[in-house]
């Protein structure tokens, strides 16, 4: 058993230090209830300091700053990171030297490491001063999209080496825990932790959010009965928008309604190709900051996620979405498909890049609207096992796991 300090009513408590590459939006509200929970002392340690300083978001292409709360209520720190191009884009984005000693001043029981793949994780992961801390790990990465070659296989294998060093590590959903074992962590050493958003939150501005979603309508000209697909984030590759558009166009249904809101590098090309289309059922929407997302979801009545290939780890916005009881029809190679999206109840999958098979799915889903209304109730309600609390209870059973215990 570790060491543990004491409060002053002598109980014993855990320290346990978290290293994350910056603010983000999805763990902050986790970071506050973990502060809370009795007998954990939490740190967070962060790498960066993107989201809420103004940098430019490579992925969007513009400044932005997050308009909620992402520092507030649990201890942290920012470690410098001496980086010549800061960010999460490349191995050498994150290279913080005095990460080491300032976790050994803190004096920590555990580490909760999110990552592993920049030049602090690895120098974290290997340092000699640090190799009696038991370290629990919490990525999202899968295997739904299957790379060959020789480099995959060669980074497999180094992932094999290196992830002896993890104690036990916290999965998000099915396909990474897939990961993690082929990844050579054992079976018994991973823990569903559910990746979640703030459900709380968005669940609290529901009833505000579909007000003002009916009052946006009639501004943007959506009739009443009109069924709305929804595309929200980044115009990027990977996410596919441009896919989704071509298959609506060709599905060439009388009242549907097409909304892509977000910006990024397909931008201009999604606007020509709207254009070209000369249909006022698309309509682009800018980029919308984390506080108007609820207004977002109540806008449609499905949330389409059509992306490809092995970048979409999870996809947080059908987390979101099904708090607004919204249904989701996504690919085979989204993340969060074995875990969120029950076909025929919560939404459809659909083969990754595939055209025809993603336009029959959408015509299926807008056969019926009673159809979809019920499967978004049922959203709503399957989404709320994906909660910080169950994350919660999933940490404290790897830290009893390892051996660190109140």
């Amino acid at each position: 058993m570790v060491r543990a300090s004491l409060t002053e009513s002598h109980q014993p408590v855990i320290r346990l230090a978290v290293v994350v590459s910056h603010p983000i939006q999805y763990y902050a509200p986790w970071f506050r209830l973990l502060a809370r929970e009795p007998g954990i002392a939490l740190k967070v340690f962060h790498l960066w300091d993107f989201g809420v300083v103004p940098r430019s978001d490579r992925g969007f292409g513009h400044t932005l700053v997050w308009d909620v709360p992402l520092l507030e209520g649990y201890e942290h720190c920012f470690v410098a990171n001496r980086a010549a191009d800061p960010g999460t884009h490349h191995f050498a984005g994150l290279h913080n030297p005095t990460l080491v000693p300032e976790l050994l001043a803190w004096q920590p029981d555990a580490l909760l490491l999110f990552g592993y793949a920049y030049r602090s994780h690895l120098t974290l992961l290997l340092h000699p001063r640090l190799r009696r801390l038991p370290v629990l790990f919490r990525g999202d990465s899968h295997g739904l999209c299957p790379r060959p070659g020789l480099r995959p296989r060669l980074a497999g294998l180094l992932r094999r080496l290196l992830f002896q060093r993890f104690a036990a590590a916290l999965a998000v959903g099915q396909a990474n825990a897939a990961w993690l074992r082929a990844s050579g962590v054992p079976q018994q050493r991973i823990v569903i932790g559910p990746h979640a958003v703030d459900n709380q939150r968005f669940q609290a501005a529901a009833p505000m959010a579909f007000q003002e979603a009916q009052q946006w309508r009639q501004q943007l000209g959506i009739a009443p009965q009109a069924p709305v697909l929804l595309f929200a984030g980044k115009f990027e590759a990977k996410k596919c928008p441009l896919q989704l558009l071509e298959a609506f166009a060709a599905l060439n249904h009388p009242q549907a309604v097409l909304v892509l809101a977000g910006a990024g590098a397909l931008e201009g090309e999604i606007r020509r190709r709207a254009a070209a289309l000369s249909d006022p059922r698309v309509i682009l929407l800018p980029f919308q900051n984390q506080s108007a997302m609820p207004r977002l979801y109540a806008l449609a009545d499905l949330v389409v996620l059509p992306s490809q290939g092995p970048g979409e780890t999870w996809g947080l916005c059908i987390n979101e979405a099904m708090n607004l009881a919204r249904p989701a029809l996504v690919s085979s190679h989204v993340g969060c498909g074995p875990d969120l999206v029950i076909p025929g109840r919560t939404g459809w999958i659909f083969p990754a890049g595939d055209q025809l098979a993603l336009r029959s799915q959408i015509a299926e889903a807008l056969e019926d609207p009673g159809r979809l209304r019920a499967m978004g109730l049922q959203a709503r309600a399957h989404v709320a096992t994906h909660s910080y609390e169950a994350a919660t209870a999933a940490l404290r059973q790897a830290l009893t796991l390892i051996g660190v215990r109140r």
